[in-house]
């Protein structure tokens, strides 16, 4: 297994549990790749950025059951938007069976006028006639495949419906803009995640450092005879006669195995590849098509308490949420945070509050400095909060992740490769694989089964790991029977 992010961790786990002899090799110090934590000079731990997930997520589930660590995730009902003006909008299931769980926050939702949720109740209505899989004209079938926005302008969106409802929602999920996304998966996250079961919109917040979440990972592995290396980086693959013949690491040293599972991403993979392996596969020598999408992480840690809620959807705002680590988290959250860091203060004072602001898609965001994203951000949680005008920001950093997910553009599937390929005992897993899933935890996850079912499969033994969708429940489940 090569690679320990949550892709090689699912594989690593899933095998190692029906018998296999797992041996694990990440290049970093720590388990879970880009969805980790680490620890800042002063002692603080902090995520690379926030991962969450939805009750739609049923694979992600799983691999968290495997491994304990489903009590280390909080699940909400309640997700609270606010617009600059001050407004605010919840949506929350209410007793009415889905697809009608939310008609009561939505008609009550502030920051849409009655002519915006009018156009996305039209545009919902579509997605679900057709289970969330719409045709005709649109070019959503098609190879090329058409953009959320073009999608959205065909079902006659208004302009705020667009920036205030659907770009919210989707560019958090899905790390991109609206026009560079592929529709398909755009209308997939309403389908699944709020419209065919009246859970699928929950969302889960992990309620301690992403670190953790991973830790049952490497004691699952060796306790059945695994092995997990860390700081072993795979410098080649050696390819003789079409079959993996062995791995490369430093100091000339050379792994051999039955089968091998690059859970890398899709450039790491590309340069592993021997040339002219890579030319003449088709399935490899598409990847450079494949392009990132990038994710800033801000955190301050404030002097006092500015808000009580757990998250915060901020509308027409650089930040889009704003995440109570403090409340999340426990008191363990402000520890060690009393130094002054990146914050222009004149004087460290011991941290009350712990925030993290995200920020996906965030490419004007890649070449600011530091300061002036810090400067950024404060401006607008301080317009968004009150209780943070009078408070002092004791410490902030900065976490730019310029290639946190591979981007969903419009017709990407062509180039996203299978997992079992053309090469003997070679096996891809990674969210940019052939998943039907966009950049997300439950797609790196669903990669991860999908590869150790291909492992198991060409050994003859055709184990099943991967999850069934979370099914269609209330009114949704008597015409998607039909």
């Amino acid at each position: 297994m090569i690679g320990g992010g949550l892709a090689g961790l699912a594989a690593g786990v899933a095998l190692a549990e029906s018998g296999w002899r797992v041996r694990l090799f990440e290049q970093r110090p720590f388990l879970g790749g880009r969805a980790t934590s680490y620890v800042l000079p002063d002692g603080e731990h902090v995520d690379n950025c926030q991962h969450v997930t939805l009750g739609c997520c049923t694979n992600l589930d799983d691999f968290y059951r495997r491994v304990g660590s489903t009590n280390k995730v909080k699940f909400f009902d309640r997700l609270l938007f606010l617009d600059p003006q001050g407004r605010q909008g919840e949506m929350e299931a209410g007793i009415l069976p889905a697809p009608f769980h939310m008609t009561g926050s939505f008609a009550k939702f502030a920051p849409l006028s009655l002519a915006d949720k009018i156009s996305i109740g039209r545009a919902m209505l579509t997605i679900l006639r057709t289970s969330g899989k719409p045709s005709g004209p649109s070019g959503l079938n098609s190879r090329e495949g058409i953009s959320m926005l073009d999608w959205l302008k065909q079902q006659r969106q208004t302009q705020r419906a667009i920036d205030r409802f659907w770009r919210v929602v989707l560019v958090s999920a899905l790390d991109e803009e609206l026009d560079k996304t592929d529709a398909r998966f755009g209308i997939d996250v309403f389908w699944k995640a709020f419209l065919a079961n009246s859970r699928g919109y929950r969302m889960g917040v992990p309620i301690v450092p992403l670190a953790e979440l991973y830790d049952g990972c490497r004691a699952f592995i060796e306790n059945v005879g695994g092995e997990v290396a860390l700081r072993s980086p795979v410098r080649a693959i050696k390819i003789e006669n079409n079959s993996v013949a062995s791995v490369c690491f430093d100091n000339n040293r050379e792994e051999s195995a039955d089968a091998y599972v690059f859970a890398v991403p899709h450039d790491t993979f590309a340069e592993l590849l021997p040339s002219e392996i890579a030319q003449s596969n088709a399935a490899f020598h598409n990847l450079d098509k494949i392009k990132d999408s990038p994710i800033t992480g801000v955190h301050f840690w404030f002097d006092r308490e500015v808000t009580t809620e757990p998250f915060i959807t901020l509308l027409d705002t650089t930040v889009q949420w704003i995440f109570n680590k403090t409340a999340l988290f426990g008191p363990a959250a402000t520890q060690g945070a009393a130094t002054n860091g990146d914050a222009a203060n004149s004087k460290p004072t011991a941290a009350k509050q712990y925030l993290q602001l995200v920020i996906s898609a965030s490419y004007d965001l890649l070449q600011k400095p530091r300061q002036e994203i810090i400067d950024l951000c404060l401006a607008e949680v301080r317009q968004a909060l009150p209780a943070a005008r009078e408070a002092n920001l004791v410490k902030a950093t900065v976490i730019k992740e310029a290639a946190a997910t591979f981007s969903p553009q419009p017709g990407v599937d062509r180039w996203r490769p299978k997992h079992q390929t053309s090469v003997e005992k070679l096996f891809l897993a990674g969210d940019w694989t052939a998943t039907g899933w966009p950049a997300t935890m439950e797609g790196a996850v669903r990669s991860g089964y999908l590869a150790a079912e291909a492992v198991t499969r060409a050994a003859g033994e055709s184990k099943r790991f991967l999850q069934p969708d979370l099914g269609a429940n209330g009114l949704v489940s008597l015409w998607a029977k039909k």
